[in-house]
């Protein structure tokens, strides 16, 4: 059985922000990791504070969709900007 100390140093995505606190941070690391932008961890809890959480969420499931996407950021962007527009 692993230590947690190991589990943790083992984490897919090392770069994470190490201090999050509020409920917004965690929901934006978990866009960046999710399309796969995890240079732009600022911009996505930036957006996790400021955008509706439907309007995020719907975009993100429309992102999904794509499997072969080169940049499934750009696609997420691109969407969420259309639905800011409605």
């Amino acid at each position: 059985m692993k230590s947690i100390g190991k589990a943790i140093a083992e984490v897919k995505f090392k770069d994470r922000p190490k201090n999050i606190s509020k409920e917004f941070q965690m929901y934006g690391v978990y866009l960046a990791e999710s399309l796969q932008d995890t240079k732009h961890y600022s911009l996505y809890i930036k957006l996790a504070k400021e955008v509706d959480r439907n309007t995020l969420e719907e975009a993100l499931n429309f992102t999904k969709g794509y499997y072969s996407a080169k940049s499934k950021a750009r696609i997420f962007m691109w969407r969420l900007q259309q639905l800011k527009q409605k």
